[in-house]
């Protein structure tokens, strides 16, 4: 799988947009691009069955990856991703199922897709459909009361096809975490709620399919992996630099420094900034 070319093009479809949240977008594309390339069970033609894997991103404020990827898999045209934002298109600033059906939730008002998830996941075990949900919070996130409600609810109900996945870049909106609420300790807090707990590198692809099959393979607790990340993961000026969380324009410069760092050439950037 091409991750730069994805992460290009997330960050391609922010500047045309000329709003975005690169930081959470970059720091989150490895983990959704393993789940939908090598991990999810799903038909990217036909999202109406009910035997599927399901994947909510309840930090729907980085929406644009789950585009780039979605572009990726061909679940989606490559040439869409240009209307990101735009009144009237179907690629919101916010995931919406209502204009994207293979979208499982529409989120952006942080918890809520967590619940949306725990409620599929337990969905799924009363009707025996042998699927599994998988849903990426952001670590910011994990300050909504909300987020403990459910984990106490999922740990509880022993909701074992369900799968949560921290995108921990240890930073949000204003800040880094620890100067707005921290979070630590973070795997015993998940522990104390009856969680599989596993903690990886969320950008070493080796870690993340084992995380992905060790939580497969537990069948008494739901799971949740604690995928330490690094905000604006591969551009040099926005990696662990909260200001590049959002909502932010990107110039014709941040563009043109990002996609060279990622490996396009310098004709190819000129087009993306001439379009």
């Amino acid at each position: 799988m091409n991750i730069n070319k994805i992460r290009s093009n997330s960050l391609i479809s922010i500047y045309q947009a000329e709003s975005g949240h690169p930081g959470g977008v970059l720091s989150s594309i490895d983990l959704i691009a393993y789940l939908f390339m090598k991990e999810m069970n799903y038909d990217k033609k036909d999202f109406s069955k009910k035997e599927r894997d399901r994947f909510i991103l309840s930090k729907g404020h980085c929406a644009p990856a789950l585009y780039a990827v979605a572009a990726e898999v061909e679940i989606i045209d490559k040439s869409r991703l240009n209307g990101l934002r735009k009144i009237n298109h179907e690629l919101q600033g916010h995931t919406h199922r209502g204009v994207t059906p293979w979208v499982e939730a529409s989120t952006g008002s942080l918890g809520q897709g967590f619940s949306f998830a725990i409620g599929e996941a337990k969905g799924l075990k009363i009707q025996n459909i042998d699927n599994r949900v998988y849903v990426m919070l952001g670590d910011g996130e994990l300050q909504e009361g909300e987020i403990w409600e459910g984990t106490m609810f999922a740990g509880h109900h022993k909701l074992d096809n369900l799968c949560a996945i921290v995108d921990y870049n240890k930073m949000q909106s204003d800040d880094f975490n620890e100067n707005i609420m921290g979070l630590e300790p973070l795997a015993d807090k998940w522990k104390s709620f009856g969680w599989h707990v596993i903690e990886i590198d969320g950008h070493n692809f080796d870690e993340i399919g084992n995380a992905f099959g060790d939580a497969r393979s537990e069948k008494e607790k739901p799971t949740v992996i604690i995928a330490h990340t690094i905000k604006g993961k591969g551009v040099s000026y926005m990696e662990g630099s909260p200001a590049w969380h959002g909502s932010l324009k990107l110039s014709d410069e941040d563009l043109t420094q990002a996609l060279l760092e990622l490996g396009a050439t310098e004709e190819e950037i000129q087009g993306y900034i001439n379009e």
